[in-house]
């Protein structure tokens, strides 16, 4: 039989104001509460990957839930496709995730909808309702959308407010984030920030995504993360301006961000025929440094794309950690940075020379005397150089990222009693551990 949706169900409580007031900044996170992957559904194998993160983020269908009928009353624990999300996302907060699902749009149009606001009102109250930490604390955050580029901005605004208004009021601990925004006009693959101005009480986290590219179409080709010619971090310095103008307090979450790496060449005809990826070693040393770049500037989590591939040679087709569930160079070197840094939280800038060098540390906030300075040179040319660098303290350890199972590689270092110390830097973060005094 088929399930109606009920009448409007009435916000019950709003947030608080702000934590933190215009101008201040949030406590800088533990690395391990920062980075952050993509992941779909019953293709994610949780066991594979808690070395690499903690937090994840879920591409959860809507028409998984209510088909084409956005009327439809949700009949969880299941799916109407009849998949058990509990069981499911129960199997991974047992392994130590914490879950924020992304409901996705796709397959449904504006036109589709049968009420609009009172549809996504509904969803969302019974999706907060059962899933919430207040409930059964399965997911601890809603992104309402992906891309919905497709997606009028009045449409969006007024499917945004009623879902959030519903899941504040389902379980008002659930934290509420935007779909993909930019600031200025909507996009293909992101709505406007000035979809959401005025419902700060809302939500809580605004959320962007940000490729590397040098080009779209019909390469593709993407480029190092620091490189200054490109808009990836341009688009994150935006986001913070328009947060601290008009939204204080607020999170800013990147949610998608990534390297393609396959062993394949580019097809011969067809959309791709020119479609340029990334070396694996790239994509390793390229996802690392985004976290850390990223780590350094007003954001609250970064989440990478993408968990597995099957090494496809095409946009998005090997962007995975792991190439069908075996782990590539990227895997190992995002899991080493986790397992390294997962205690710390970036403390402060100690070098940032754009074609040069690039030394970020990293503090213990249970024990500030611990840190661990980051060195590599921001480049993408295969640079590497002998540099001499003030840190303070004499290393106790160094070593290079890893690429393999076989661990990091330990790096020679020449210092002196005042913490000057001699090093090869190339694109491969080097980890110093210093005890300060």
């Amino acid at each position: 039989m088929k399930h109606r949706v009920t009448p409007f169900v009435v916000g019950l409580a709003m947030l608080a104001a702000p934590m933190f007031a215009r101008g201040e900044a949030a406590p800088k996170p533990a690395m391990r509460d920062f980075m952050g992957m993509c992941v779909h559904t019953v293709q994610f194998k949780p066991e594979l990957y808690k070395d690499v993160c903690r937090l994840v983020r879920d591409y959860h269908g809507l028409t998984w839930d209510v088909g084409k009928e956005t009327d439809f009353w949700p009949t969880f624990p299941f799916a109407r496709n009849r998949v058990n999300w509990e069981t499911m996302y129960r199997s991974w907060t047992d392994a130590g995730y914490a879950i924020s699902a992304s409901i996705m749009f796709s397959g449904l149009g504006a036109g589709d909808w049968v009420d609009p606001a009172r549809d996504a009102n509904t969803y969302g109250f019974a999706l907060a309702r059962f899933f919430g930490p207040g409930n059964r604390n399965l997911i601890e955050a809603v992104e309402i959308g992906n891309e919905p580029g497709d997606y009028p901005d009045a449409a969006y605004r007024t499917i945004f407010e009623n879902m959030a208004r519903g899941i504040r009021a389902g379980d008002p601990q659930v934290k509420v984030a935007t779909c993909a925004m930019t600031v200025g006009e909507s996009e293909k693959y992101a709505k406007s920030v000035d979809c959401v101005k005025g419902l700060e009480d809302l939500y809580d986290v605004i959320n962007f995504h940000s490729y590397a590219e040098v080009q779209g179409w019909p390469t593709w080709r993407r480029s190092f993360p620091e490189d200054p010619g490109i808009d990836f971090l341009k688009k994150a310095r935006a986001i913070i301006d328009w947060r601290n103008g008009n939204a204080p307090g607020k999170q800013i979450w990147i949610t998608e961000f990534g390297w393609d790496a396959t062993t394949k060449p580019a097809p011969k005809e067809g959309t791709f025929k020119d479609w340029v990826g990334s070396t694996e070693l790239e994509q390793a040393r390229y996802l690392v440094r985004a976290y850390l770049v990223f780590s350094a500037m007003d954001l609250d989590r970064a989440y990478m794309y993408w968990f597995n591939d099957e090494d496809t040679p095409h946009v998005h087709g090997s962007s995975g950690l792991t190439r069908n569930y075996q782990p590539k160079p990227s895997y190992y070197a995002v899991s080493h940075l986790y397992k390294t840094l997962g205690d710390y939280h970036f403390s402060r800038v100690v070098t940032e020379k754009p074609g040069d060098l690039y030394v970020y540390e990293y503090a213990k906030r249970t024990d500030p005397k611990e840190k661990v300075q980051v060195v590599w040179s921001p480049t993408g040319s295969g640079r590497a150089v002998k540099k001499t660098l003030m840190t303070g303290a004499n290393p106790y350890r160094a070593e290079r990222m890893p690429l393999t199972a076989q661990g990091p590689e330990s790096v020679p270092v020449v210092s002196d009693e005042a913490g000057m110390v001699s090093l090869t830097c190339d694109e491969s973060p080097v980890y110093l551990w210093l005890r300060t005094e």
